[in-house]
């Protein structure tokens, strides 16, 4: 071997020895980790048919269809016709999607509850840690003009609330415990103008909630239990609002 062969050859080791260095001190990347920093789960509603109800959501109360924002497919929330405990149609079939043979005790809960239009993700049974983001886009509404992300619903119908509102620029979490709302924090002074999109998230670990409106972090507030549940999106009465860039970003 010539000795410029055996410089080459002492710079390769040496290089390799320093990649083996730093990958030790990070720890081994396990298949898990790779998996947690990868997985998103997404609906943007691009293959999703205008006019048609949404295949990437299951409604259980309100009026929920695919709209359009110019080029752009949507998820909307329609609540013109709003009547208060109207049930979406075909709720038995969408409640037994959901829950299997169980579906008759979700089914009783949200039809004797039905006073908030709210949409089930389907591509998540159980989402325990992690982030969900949503751009919505609130349109019109003379009672409200609400949006929101569920998350810990039970099959009994309960379930908790991130939601902002641009009637009342504030951002809420709230609960929904055998059928009635109760507000847990209130932060208000949380600018939400209506006829523009706006990005609202939320993220959990562990018992911890926190929420975010356009990127500033608004809300903070400890849960007595640890979340575990199906999750989607809400509103509120009369809301006109648009959807989209729906995002699970689920840890573990």
């Amino acid at each position: 071997m010539s000795t410029r062969q055996k410089y080459r050859f002492v710079v390769f080791a040496a290089a390799i020895l320093a990649v083996s260095t730093i990958l030790a001190l990070r720890g081994p990347v396990t298949a898990a980790q790779q998996k947690m920093e990868s997985t998103e789960i997404v609906a943007d509603f691009s293959s999703e048919t205008v006019g048609g109800e949404p295949t990437s959501f299951v409604p259980a109360v309100g009026n929920w269809l695919i709209g359009a924002d110019g080029n752009n497919k949507v998820l909307i929330v329609d609540g013109r016709k709003w009547s208060e405990g109207q049930a979406s149609a075909g709720l038995a079939d969408n409640a037994r999607a959901l829950y299997g043979e169980r579906y008759a005790e979700f089914l009783d809960n949200v039809k004797a509850y039905a006073y908030f239009p709210f949409a089930v993700f389907k591509d998540l049974q159980d989402f325990k840690e992690g982030e969900i983001t949503v751009r919505f886009k609130p349109i019109a509404g003379r009672i409200d003009q609400a949006a929101g992300i569920v998350f810990n619903l039970k099959l009994n119908g309960d379930y908790l609330i991130l939601r902002a509102n641009a009637l009342e620029n504030n951002l809420v979490l709230f609960q929904y415990i055998r059928g009635k709302r109760s507000s847990v924090k209130w932060i208000r002074n949380t600018p939400t103008a209506t006829q523009s999109w706006h990005d609202l998230k939320l993220d959990v670990s562990g018992t911890s909630i926190k929420g975010y409106l356009d990127g500033k972090l608004y809300l903070e507030h400890t849960l007595p239990s640890v979340v575990s549940g199906k999750v989607g999106v809400w509103s509120k009465a009369d809301s006109f609002v648009y959807f989209d860039d729906f995002r699970v970003r689920p840890k573990g």
